[in-house]
């Protein structure tokens, strides 16, 4: 029992230590609600951090603790390509061993700004088909007014 106990309590300070202290360990819970160790892997330019730890189970052993800067707004959608396909264990060599090739067509990655005052909207080349009614001002109507008087005349 005494065993348990003392391997409960090893782990939480080893838990601590990865996290740099109690407060750390706090936010960290607190923002991903989840506490984990693991060997570092790399980081992205974007600041994200990556981890990997075989001991948990295969589809949660490898996370992502996203930048500071983006405090609790993340998303998996500010992951680039080349680290999503290590996260999802589509290869298993990060690409800090092995890159991914670079063709002249591909462009950085971009976060999904959808919701944001950044979201792309496309436009419309294309006259509409149907007109909206448009009440009456008054000046068109005094104006409809006299060339209708104009005409009975």
């Amino acid at each position: 029992m005494s065993e348990g106990i003392l391997a409960k309590v090893g782990q939480w300070f080893k838990i601590m230590r990865h996290y740099g202290g109690i407060k750390n360990t706090v936010l960290s819970l607190y923002r991903y609600d989840d506490l984990k160790t693991g060997n570092f892997i790399g980081a992205d330019k974007y600041g994200n951090r990556y981890y990997q730890n075989t001991r948990y189970f295969v589809g949660r052993s490898r996370w992502v603790q996203y930048a500071d800067r983006v405090g609790l707004d993340y998303d998996a959608s500010q992951v680039p390509p080349e680290w999503h396909r290590w996260l999802q264990y589509i290869t298993d060599d990060p690409p800090t061993t092995t890159p991914l090739k670079k063709y002249p067509w591909m462009i950085d990655h971009i976060e999904n700004r959808t919701g944001t005052s950044q979201i792309y909207v496309p436009y419309t080349t294309v006259p509409p088909k149907i007109q909206s009614w448009q009440p009456p001002t008054p000046s068109t109507t005094t104006q409809n007014i006299s060339s209708t008087k104009s005409q009975l005349q």
